[in-house]
């Protein structure tokens, strides 16, 4: 492994290890799988099946607001669109997707497999609304080996814990 390597394997195992922390100080309630790495949709389809995956699968999308050195990330199901009109009504700002050597200097994260918690407080979060409705919501929490489920109320307890500013779209 390079020196880059070995920083987003520390830096994502040190997410992973936060997650599994600030669940159990606030009592949610979640589900937990190990796999192999999940880096793109294609796997993330064979090792739901291997499962039996029911949840709504999450992607999370790292961005950065145009003209300033502000940074947002999408939560969204893995099928949806980057609405960025959308997300400009939000968060006051264009945005667009960071590249991944940005996105990895800043959060730490696999490209792939952004966590979208855990993360500097100054980060915003966009969830899609729609998250909100699901039964679970799948989504990584930093190492891309690993699927955390959190049902409809454990997604919504966990946003009232975090510093983050939090914007539903």
């Amino acid at each position: 492994m390079d020196a880059n390597s070995d920083y987003i394997a520390q830096k994502s195992h040190d997410l992973y290890l936060w997650t599994l922390e600030h669940l159990a100080q606030h009592n949610i309630d979640f589900s937990q799988w190990q796999h192999e790495p999940i880096l793109d949709f294609a796997t993330d389809v064979k090792v739901a099946q291997q499962l039996g995956w029911q949840g709504v699968h999450s992607k999370s999308l790292f961005l950065r607001l145009k003209g300033t050195k502000r940074y947002a990330v999408y939560l969204t199901d893995k099928d949806s669109r980057l609405d960025s009109k959308a997300i400009k009504e939000v968060l006051g700002k264009r945005v667009s997707i960071c590249p991944d050597q940005e996105m990895v200097d800043k959060l730490g994260c696999y490209p792939g497999a952004v966590c979208p918690f855990g993360l500097e407080e100054e980060i915003s979060l966009v969830i899609d609304k729609r998250l909100l409705e699901a039964d679970e919501v799948l989504y990584t929490p930093g190492r891309p080996d690993i699927t955390f489920g959190l049902s409809q109320s454990s997604l919504k307890q966990l946003l009232t814990t975090l510093s983050n500013p939090i914007h539903l779209l």
